[in-house]
């Protein structure tokens, strides 16, 4: 009984610790759900709901920021922290800041594969950052993006520690109006309107475990007219002999597969 007080009062203490290290940068757009943001259990909802797999580790959190000029290499200090995954700008990240087209956002922390994940590859997810992503794993350069609204993926399964911790490192470039994206009401310097830039990360960023061979993309197209539902499942290698096996539920009862 002392043990499991002791590590519970542990949990609170971290929890606490959290919390006291983030607030919101100022009250711009703040909705009734601000005061119930928790930095130690940001959006811990699995994110991708059409495809979710029961074992996975969400990334949100606080992580360390800085704000570097471009081209310039990775810093070897940070400015502080910005909850993720809202954008630098908002009140929400903690920060508040804006930055420019000759400005690049690193982010950086740490973190640890779950020993029930050994022998099976991790991927990593980012559910959108804004606009040119670079990432690195243990100073391995994973994969790049670009693009501000889509999700995208890295294997990170060869740049893992053998034990401990591992390092991420996201780099992100944003010019916003001063670039070729599509960005909407994104101005850097706006006038007539309030509208904020939104820049780096502010989807969820989580990892999860796979099979060698596993499903890679999941879509699904309903015909209502001839009572057909079509599930296409992308492999990340296949080849001809393999097949899906689909069952679908009404409830807890296996009505079709």
């Amino acid at each position: 009984m002392r043990r499991f007080f002791l590590i519970s009062s542990f949990l609170t203490l971290f929890a606490i610790g959290s919390s006291a290290q983030w607030k919101p940068a100022g009250d711009k757009i703040k909705t009734d759900w601000a005061s119930q943001i928790n930095p130690a259990n940001v959006l811990p909802e699995y994110p991708r709901p059409i495809m979710e797999r029961s074992d996975w580790k969400n990334l949100n959190g606080l992580w360390n920021y800085a704000v570097i000029n471009k081209g310039e290499h990775l810093p070897a200090e940070f400015e502080g922290q910005i909850l993720v995954p809202f954008a630098i700008e908002s009140s929400l990240s903690g920060v508040g800041k804006r930055i420019n087209e000759n400005q690049e956002l690193v982010y950086q922390r740490s973190f640890e594969i779950p020993s029930a994940w050994k022998g099976k590859q991790v991927l990593l997810h980012f559910g959108a950052v804004d606009w040119k992503t670079d990432v690195w794993v243990n100073d391995v350069k994973v994969g790049s993006h670009t693009g501000g609204f889509t999700p995208f993926s890295f294997d990170i399964t060869a740049a893992l520690s053998g034990k401990g911790n591992n390092q991420l490192v996201v780099k992100v470039w944003d010019p916003t109006d001063k670039g070729p994206q599509p960005r909407g009401k994104q101005v850097s310097n706006p006038e007539g309107i309030w509208y904020t830039p939104v820049s780096g990360i502010w989807q969820t960023v989580w990892m999860e475990p796979v099979a060698g061979k596993h499903i890679k993309n999941l879509r699904i197209t309903p015909d209502i007219d001839r009572n057909l539902l079509t599930v296409k499942a992308e492999l990340n290698s296949a080849c001809p002999s393999d097949f899906v096996e689909v069952n679908v539920y009404d409830g807890n009862q296996l009505v079709a597969t």
